[in-house]
């Protein structure tokens, strides 16, 4: 029996999952100040580049209270009624799967939606308000125990 093909294959895979980790690890870091440029912005014209601020917010679809799962008509209703109005700048929505752990301990796995916001990070604080106006819209609109969200920040210009 000859190990040595499925060891190196085996180290080759544990090499790579290192450096994969090491570098996730690292890109943080080097975005963890506002005032940072990532590697590939600092190639590019720099200078026209501003500090914003981008959200992600996550929402799930299904209802933990059983009842039907929030549609992709209601989604769009939701967007144009409740999130345009307070981003009327722009955003971005991607359909997306995911799964999270209820409050009762089930991992629930479901279709859902991720909104990116893009605003300038001198408008940090006015802003705040707005997502927090979202989140509490569509949790009590279609009855969900939470909508995630991720603020990072980021350089742009337009």
């Amino acid at each position: 029996m000859n190990l040595t093909k499925p060891r190196l294959r085996l180290a080759a895979v544990a090499l790579a999952a290192a450096l994969a980790g090491a570098a996730a690890a690292a890109a943080p870091a080097a975005l963890a100040d506002g005032d940072a440029v990532p590697p590939v912005a600092a190639q590019s014209q720099a200078a026209d580049l501003a500090p914003y601020v981008q959200t992600h917010l996550m929402f799930g679809t299904v209802r933990p209270d059983g009842g039907p799962d929030v549609t992709d008509r209601q989604f769009r209703a939701f967007v144009d009624e409740v999130v345009t109005p307070r981003f009327p700048q722009g955003l971005t929505v991607d359909e997306v799967r995911g799964q999270y752990r209820d409050r009762h301990g089930t991992i629930e796995r479901e279709r859902s939606y991720e909104v990116y916001l893009l605003y300038p990070r001198a408008e940090a604080q006015e802003r705040d308000g707005r997502i927090e106006e979202i989140r509490d819209a569509y949790t009590a609109r279609f009855a969900q125990e939470s909508v995630a969200r991720v603020d990072e920040p980021a350089r742009a210009g337009f």
